[in-house]
């Protein structure tokens, strides 16, 4: 159930529903991640929520797509029993840590669209002779930078929630770690626990920074290990 953990998909865009119908728990979901919508905002990063006004069975909660240069951050709660397995296991008390968590990730997404680096390596970087383009069939190469994107966007989540939910961290951490070590096979798309070992320990992350930043820092050592 936990499987569409912070997954990017394809976003067919619908109208958004408006606020007076919205329900319980799209507003949970809404209010849990408006700190990281502000934030992103105020970045310049371009952020259109979409709330799907009809059931969804099987899709991903929240999901992020980018049409026409903005990010389109999209929920789909309604008939969908992903909802609910996403937060599987989790306290009641602590499901809005997760949410903005989640909603971290996809705004770390968006700051790759948005800057034109989708898939592409941080500047600098150079890959290893035998792990650069054209050494890998298309499917492998696929699988591989999409793990790294989203090895990125979950160490934003994390830069996020360690500069502002600091006593909680360590537990949204926690979490996400056995998410991915649950539901993503070694060597998947979502295979990112290379990179959240780094962000255990003290000084993982530098808060003086932004989210954006510090996670680019720990993304570039894991791409060093990263096959």
């Amino acid at each position: 159930m936990l499987k569409p953990l912070l997954l990017m998909s394809l976003l067919i865009v619908l109208p958004a529903v408006a606020g007076p119908t919205l329900t319980e728990l799209e507003t949970r979901w809404l209010r849990a991640g408006q700190p990281v919508i502000a934030f992103a905002r105020a970045q310049g990063l371009p952020v259109d929520i979409i709330v799907q006004p009809q059931d969804a069975p099987g899709a991903v909660p929240l999901a992020l797509g980018y049409e026409g240069g903005r990010c389109k951050l999209v929920l789909s709660l309604r008939g969908n029993a992903q909802a609910d397995g996403v937060l599987q296991g989790v306290p009641a008390a602590r499901q809005g840590l997760m949410m903005e968590a989640m909603t971290a990730h996809e705004i770390g997404h968006c700051q790759r669209y948005a800057q034109g680096d989708w898939h592409a390596l941080p500047r600098g970087f150079v890959e290893p002779p035998g792990r650069q383009r054209g050494k890998l069939t298309a499917l492998a190469q696929e699988l591989r930078e999409t793990r790294r994107e989203e090895a990125y966007a979950d160490l934003v989540a994390l830069a996020w929630m360690h500069g502002r939910h600091p006593g909680q961290y360590q537990e949204v951490l926690a979490w996400m770690r056995g998410v991915r070590t649950a539901d993503e096979a070694a060597g998947g798309s979502h295979a990112t626990q290379g990179w959240l070992a780094l962000a255990d320990g003290a000084g993982a992350f530098d808060d003086s920074a932004s989210p954006f930043e510090q996670a680019q820092v720990l993304w570039r050592k894991g791409l060093s290990g990263d096959k």
